[in-house]
């Protein structure tokens, strides 16, 4: 071992037996890592780093197919989590987030993205990252190595009872997440968990496990790839499923929009087009006369009514638009 007679001639004898004996006295996290589905080395990447560019995407693109195969398998398990979130928004609860690195950037993502896409509150989804939002941008190390920081971020984001929390982490060990999960049970909320390890390693107590397993990324331990993608996935899945459920949706159109910038303008009026059939100057004037509102403007124009009657038929169908316009609400 050349290293070790390096540090001999640079060591008196007892400071060298220290740190040999330090170095024999691995922490019980490097065990627990290295058991991990998402640290194992994956076969197929091995050769990565001598082949050409077209190989490395190669190889990239093969490992990705797999991704959607394994979120597959937990379709199930993201269903029953649906029903939670669904049964929460309809009681005035909130949906949270929790993740640190990549998890807690995808759960910020998936959150921001719910206000224009659904015209939902923004506090009705919300994602928490260790380290708060500089962590967005810049990793901060060490955030998330502490549960008591994810207790504290819940606090913080006034999580109550009725509320639901999701943790992300691919490797379902994460401290902060796992001490959002626990503090959320003491405060009476409904409790999620999105990781990349498989179920039967799963010893978190939480309503429902979502564990897609993608196996072993192309970069061993890079968790933003295959693991993130993953995620993703789901995260699309939970929210979009949901805000269907609440009647954000009308066929397959975005019909709670808010028209915040011309490109959401713009989309209003198609949406208006497509489903009526009129031309653009008359999806205007039905939007103007129903106060911007696609649905108000939908069920105004399908159904022959004014736009007071169209406002009162979707608060009877509790938002959604096809009762509104049978008025069989």
């Amino acid at each position: 071992m050349p290293c070790c007679a390096g540090l001999a001639a640079l060591l008196p004898d007892s400071s060298l037996s220290k740190l040999f004996l330090f170095m024999a006295q691995r922490p019980p996290l490097f065990d627990e890592l290295q058991k991990l589905a998402t640290e194992q080395r994956n076969p197929r990447s091995m050769q990565i780093d001598t082949a050409s560019v077209a190989t490395i995407l190669e190889i990239m693109n093969q490992e990705d197919r797999l991704v959607a195969e394994a979120v597959g398998t937990q379709l199930e398990w993201i269903g029953q989590a649906v029903d939670i979130i669904v049964d929460s928004f309809g009681r005035g609860g909130r949906l949270f987030y929790a993740g640190a690195g990549t998890s807690g950037r995808l759960g910020i993502l998936d959150a921001s993205e719910c206000p224009p896409t659904f015209g939902s509150d923004p506090d009705m989804v919300q994602g928490l990252i260790a380290g708060g939002i500089p962590a967005v941008f810049q990793a901060q190390e060490g955030a998330e190595d502490l549960e008591s920081n994810g207790a504290l971020a819940l606090d913080e984001a006034g999580v109550r009872e009725g509320d639901v929390v999701c943790g992300i982490a691919a490797s379902r060990r994460t401290p902060f997440v796992i001490g959002a999960v626990k503090h959320a049970h003491t405060l009476g909320a409904k409790t999620l968990f999105v990781t990349c390890t498989p179920r039967s390693a799963f010893d978190i107590e939480v309503d429902v496990a979502i564990c897609p397993v993608v196996g072993p990324e192309v970069i061993m331990g890079s968790t933003r790839m295959k693991s993130g993608t993953a995620q993703k996935l789901v995260l699309n899945m939970l929210t979009t499923a949901s805000m269907i459920r609440m009647g954000k949706v009308y066929e397959n159109m975005m019909v709670d929009l808010q028209m915040t910038n011309a490109k959401l303008v713009e989309r209003s009026k198609r949406t208006v087009m497509t489903v009526t059939g009129i031309d653009y100057a008359e999806a205007t004037s039905v939007l103007e006369a129903a106060g911007g509102h696609v649905k108000t403007a939908l069920v105004m124009h399908l159904a022959g009514v004014s736009g007071e009657e169209a406002r009162r038929r979707l608060e009877a169908a509790s938002g959604f638009v096809r009762p509104a316009i049978e008025d069989r609400a």
